[in-house]
């Protein structure tokens, strides 16, 4: 398998990556995580509507620009760099892919074209292990009824739509559109350890919903390839993330100076740089050879998707916080003060550790998928 981006993709990043320069540095960061929203609506519009990313991987029969997975995977990496403010991943990787995936062709003709034109933002309220769903739906005259939270919901306090995941009495699971300011929904944004990442709590009350608010009420192996679809995202966002604590780690190390000379020239330092690098390049082989699995299936077809995708997450989780807490030791004290950003990587790796699953449960999905 080819893990070389061709010359679009390459074009793609490189795009990616001169605009963040300029529209996701550090005091824009620092900007956008103080705001209400958590991200720069100008930006937003920018990266939806004028730049067309928010249109990646939705089909071109619903307006989109019908790229794959490695394309996501690549603007991920990217935005992962630069701890992009914006609610590109709970809207393309969550929310549209939802649709992608499990939606009607009614529910895809109305809800894409909106997405990919960035006029409507979209999450997924649901958590990273099926079992563990905690909303509740029933048959409510022609239409249904849900009751229960989720908790955490990425951006769950701004999307303008709700793709949520609900348990009947049977223990079927379904998928349904819910408005975000609809009747009986309440959001509650949390005060989080990674200021960069919005999470909220959603609680639904009453929720009264149509006939056509159903995605499918047989969604269990839909939502587990959505899950694993999104986790490979999350993961080469990671593998961004990892990469310039490297770099950071670099700089840094070449113009500290003690006992007269640069401390990248000490021992202990080159060998914590280099098992950095390794780590590092080895959880970007895990998260390419993910996306290109994701890329080379249809949706609902693939049977390696699970383990890669939780492969791909585990070690690309791992990998994000060890070379954040390298990077910290490097810095020594003055890593975790507010005028380096060394800190902010810190905090989103370990915010990101725990998202759609820990190492630990997705270590475990793969022995099990392995039949170990």
């Amino acid at each position: 398998m080819d893990f070389t981006f061709n010359e679009e993709q390459e074009e793609l990043r490189a795009m990616a990556r001169a605009f963040l320069l300029d529209h996701s540095g550090p005091e824009q960061v620092r900007s956008a995580m103080e705001t209400e929203l958590g991200y720069d609506p100008g930006v937003w519009k920018q990266i939806a509507q004028e730049l067309g990313w928010a249109a990646v991987s939705i089909p071109e029969a619903y307006d989109g620009l019908g790229l794959g997975a490695v394309e996501l995977t690549a603007l991920m990496e990217c935005m992962g760099e630069t701890l992009l403010c914006a609610p590109f991943f709970s809207t393309v990787c969550l929310g549209a892919n939802a649709l992608i995936v499990a939606g009607t062709e009614a529910q895809k003709q109305e809800y894409l074209p909106r997405i990919a034109a960035g006029e409507t933002t979209a999450t997924l309220a649901a958590p990273p292990d099926p079992e563990a769903i905690a909303v509740t739906w029933r048959r409510d005259g022609d239409g249904f009824r849900l009751e229960g939270h989720i908790d955490p919901v990425v951006d769950g306090h701004s999307a303008d739509l709700l793709l949520v995941a609900a348990r009947d009495d049977a223990g079927r699971v379904a998928l349904f559109c819910v408005p975000g300011d609809g009747a009986g929904v309440t959001r509650n944004g949390h005060a989080t350890m990674d200021q960069t990442r919005r999470l909220a709590r959603v609680e639904l009350s009453g929720v009264r919903l149509g006939a056509d608010s159903c995605l499918s009420e047989d969604a269990d192996d839909a939502l587990r390839e959505i899950l694993d679809r999104s986790a490979i995202a999350l993961a080469a966002e990671q593998v961004g993330g990892a990469q310039r604590c490297l770099d950071l780690a670099v700089a840094y190390a070449k113009e500290r100076v003690q006992f007269g000379r640069p401390i990248g020239s000490f021992q202990s330092i080159k060998h914590k740089a280099a098992n950095m690098m390794i780590e590092l390049e080895s959880a970007r082989s895990a998260a390419y050879y993910a996306a290109c699995v994701a890329a080379e299936e249809d949706p609902g077809a693939s049977a390696e998707l699970g383990a890669v995708a939780s492969l791909a997450k585990a070690y690309c989780s791992d990998t994000y916080f060890q070379c954040a807490s390298d990077c910290l030791q490097i810095h020594g004290g003055v890593g975790f003060t507010w005028e380096y950003d060394v800190h902010l990587y810190f905090k989103r790796a370990r915010a990101s550790e725990q998202l759609l699953g820990d190492p630990a449960w997705h270590r475990e999905r793969v022995a099990r998928e392995i039949g170990l």
